[in-house]
């Protein structure tokens, strides 16, 4: 439970900073058989799939450490799921959000990465 509710602060601070950027928030954890995308967002004429990782302290490596090949494959294909769902032809990408919390949550560090790829 402790990683879904850091997951869900994570989701919780990333919108914000990419509201701030000026993004539009259009959906949270969107589903697929593939996977999952955190936030579907706008950023003027591109759709933004957002991967959030989030971590407390180093112990287990920084958060974007963590976001290997084969999760982004899974973002990748759930992406191109939601537009055919959506019947949609835009310009899109793949971002990440990296947020490193102090041990009491307070936000140590947000990174935000556009046009990640493989």
């Amino acid at each position: 439970m402790y990683n879904q509710n850091l997951g869900k602060l994570g989701e919780k601070l990333a919108s914000e900073f990419l509201l701030k950027k000026g993004y539009q928030i259009l959906e949270f954890n969107f589903k697929a058989r593939y996977g999952e995308i955190d936030i579907v967002a706008q950023d003027t004429d591109t759709l933004v799939f957002v991967e959030v990782k989030t971590r407390i302290g180093d112990f287990y490596g920084e958060p974007v450490e963590s976001i290997l090949p084969r999760k982004m494959r899974e973002v990748i294909k759930t992406a191109e799921f939601y537009i055919l769902k959506n019947k949609i032809d835009p310009d899109w990408r793949i971002d990440v959000v990296a947020i490193s919390l102090n041990p009491d949550e307070s936000v140590e560090e947000i990174e935000h990465f556009e046009n990640v790829t493989l």
